[in-house]
């Protein structure tokens, strides 16, 4: 056997013996994420689930199962996992096992129900509405703070919070409720103090002016004039609370275009054209701006407000009675030709 033979074998072996180690470290640290991706991982999910899942946005998918087996990796961690594009077999066998997920930006608006904040909550993270609405609804917790099924929603202030997408409806609910004492510093519970008013009392009329305007610009104005008609112990009569009287009765989906008169007369506690003071608790999620309206509520001599057919989408004021009524004639011939009963 000659040397040249020896030596030809050799190589072939050697070269043989490279594509193999080549073709196995591609398999573990070759490109397998193609592009820039969010892998959301199921409490349930298995690897072929993970396998599956990740199709559109890898190659090298049969290899991944192998590269987990061979690193005894079986247990993925539930959880929303940033993926990169470069990211090997090895690089995501490592992130899942890690459980280093990267937290939602979770937010939500004036939902007016719990149904409807459980409902946004639910869209964002793993956990389902109904669980949510019963943490929402736990007689424990309610009774520990202070709160009832109508007043916890108060808990909720309209922002945008970092939350694992994990995360149990018991841990949501209790940092909400941490970030909603966190809310109240010093500042703002000095200007609730100088008002006279609780926090819940400030939340409750924030939800009464949320709904009475929906310009930022003009929240202070109508805090103020609530707050005047508080002082001077007049009714609030605000329409907000006589539509949630009528949503009471005939259900949230019932849409309400117009009070009327029959209206003022809705047998509830919640009726502040019967009832003086405020409502028992907050008819709505109000945001921030119309809390800091309250807080920051602007000193006039305005008792009462309708709606500015003049300038639509926002309030003509008066301070007089007659005054009122000039406007209020305005604003019904409106609703009249407008062809708005109810």
């Amino acid at each position: 056997m000659s040397k040249k033979f020896i030596y030809t074998v050799i190589a072939t072996i050697v070269l043989i013996g490279g594509i193999i180690t080549y073709n196995y470290y591609q398999k573990v640290f070759g490109t397998t994420i193609t592009k820039d991706a969010v892998l959301y991982v199921k409490s349930t999910d298995s690897l072929l689930d993970i396998k599956n899942n990740i199709t559109d946005y890898s190659k090298h998918l049969n290899t991944f199962l192998l590269v987990a087996a061979k690193k005894n990796f079986s247990n993925p961690k539930a959880g929303r996992y940033i993926l990169k594009e470069g990211m090997s077999n090895n690089d995501l066998v490592n992130l899942l096992r890690s459980g280093n997920q990267t937290p939602v930006k979770l937010s939500f608006n004036n939902q007016d129900t719990l149904e409807k904040l459980a409902g946004r909550i639910a869209a964002q993270l793993e956990t389902d509405s109904i669980s949510l609405l019963n943490t929402f609804k736990d007689k424990a917790f309610l009774s520990k703070n202070n709160l009832t099924e109508k007043s916890v929603l108060q808990i909720f202030i309209p922002n945008s919070y970092e939350f694992y997408w994990t995360t149990s409806p018991e841990k949501f609910r209790n940092k909400i409720l941490r970030e909603y004492n966190r809310f109240w510093n010093e500042s703002r519970l000095q200007k609730a103090k100088d008002l006279n008013l609780s926090k819940d009392e400030v939340i409750t009329l924030a939800s009464i002016v949320q709904k009475e305007t929906a310009q930022k610009s003009e929240r202070p104005i109508v805090a103020g004039l609530y707050l005047n008609r508080l002082k001077n112990g007049w009714p609030l009569q605000a329409d907000p609370t006589i539509i949630y009287c009528i949503k009471e009765k005939k259900g949230q989906g019932y849409a309400v275009k117009r009070v009327l008169t029959a209206d003022l007369e809705i047998k509830s506690p919640y009726n502040t054209y019967k009832n003086k003071g405020l409502p028992p608790t907050l008819i709505a999620m109000p945001d921030i701006s119309a809390i800091d309206g309250v807080l920051n509520a602007q000193q006039h001599n305005y008792y009462y407000m309708c709606a500015n057919v003049e300038k639509l989408g926002y309030h003509a004021f008066a301070s007089s009675l007659s005054q009122h009524n000039r406007n209020a004639a305005k604003y019904h011939n409106w609703l009249n030709k407008q062809g708005v009963n109810r």
